[in-house]
């Protein structure tokens, strides 16, 4: 009966291990974490990524035979729409251009002062980031033009480049910081033995380094600011959008007219991410 009993026991605790999962803590330790990235630009292309390039050939080259079969084989309407809306060009570039320098320095300054070990500074950083991100971007155009553009006589183009600078300086300031932190510490320590200042550490040895680091993330800010930049239409700024939009007010034509407007924005913005692909490659291959 004991003997009945025993191998009862045995057999339930046998069943028991049979349904837990043995996990090695070993081999849990020497996995290495691996990253999600959010970008709300297009996958920027990489050499060695076939997958990645053949995405990226099938959308460039589908939109531009799309775009070139609307033209020549439907001349009426689609290719006065391209040439008007096309018109708006130079203008979505240059406002794209001037905002992401400005972008770049708030957020240099910006990512400097989250990483300063001095409290205030470190909180005017946060207070500004936190603040920035909060207000959409539509907001803040609007509020800068109508509001402070009484007291400061901006006219469109500045207000735009002003307000793209200020938000997308925001979060430009987070990619700066995150790079900085990035760089291990041992870099700095480093450094000083060698004798170098606080100052000639960050030039010479964290600076280059966060810039490879940091320079995806600022291509694809890039990248999103050239499609946001199409809000800068509601300032009468004679954009792409506001050029298809006054010609939708002329025809009623509103279907082909933002057909043409989104192809359009969408073979600038995958040029451009190719562009800062092959910038990246060229950047890592000379180290």
């Amino acid at each position: 009966m004991k003997d009945d009993n025993r191998i009862e026991e045995e057999l339930k605790v046998e069943s028991i291990r049979r349904k837990v999962v043995s996990v090695d803590s070993a081999a849990l330790a020497a996995q290495t974490p691996k990253t999600i990235t959010m970008t709300d630009g297009p996958l920027i292309p990489k050499k060695g990524e076939k997958h990645v390039l053949s995405s990226w050939r099938l959308t460039f080259i589908g939109a531009v035979v799309l775009l070139l079969a609307l033209i020549i084989f439907k001349p009426e309407p689609y290719r006065q729409i391209f040439i008007v809306c096309i018109q708006g060009a130079p203008v979505t570039f240059e406002v794209t251009i001037c905002a992401i320098i400005g972008a770049v320095v708030i957020g240099t300054f910006t990512g400097l002062g989250s990483v300063s070990s001095h409290r205030w500074i470190n909180m005017i950083s946060g207070v500004y980031v936190e603040l920035i991100r909060g207000i959409p971007l539509l907001v803040q155009l609007i509020f800068i033009y109508y509001a402070l553009g009484r007291f400061l006589h901006m006219e469109g183009m500045m207000a735009a480049i002003i307000a793209l600078s200020i938000c997308f300086g925001a979060y430009m300031g987070e990619i700066v910081r995150a790079g900085i932190q990035a760089i291990p510490k041992g870099q700095s320590e480093a450094a000083t033995a060698l004798g170098m200042t606080r100052t000639q550490t960050f030039i010479h040895v964290i600076l280059p380094q966060t810039v490879k680091v940091v320079l995806p993330a600022i291509g694809n800010e890039f990248i999103s600011m050239l499609k946001d930049s199409s809000l800068v239409s509601q300032l009468a700024l004679a954009d792409i959008l506001r050029k298809g939009r006054e010609y939708i007010s002329r025809t009623f034509l509103s279907l082909e007219t933002m057909l043409v407007v989104a192809l359009i924005y969408l073979i600038f913005t995958l040029v451009l991410s190719r562009l800062v692909g092959m910038l990246e490659e060229r950047l890592h291959k000379n180290g």
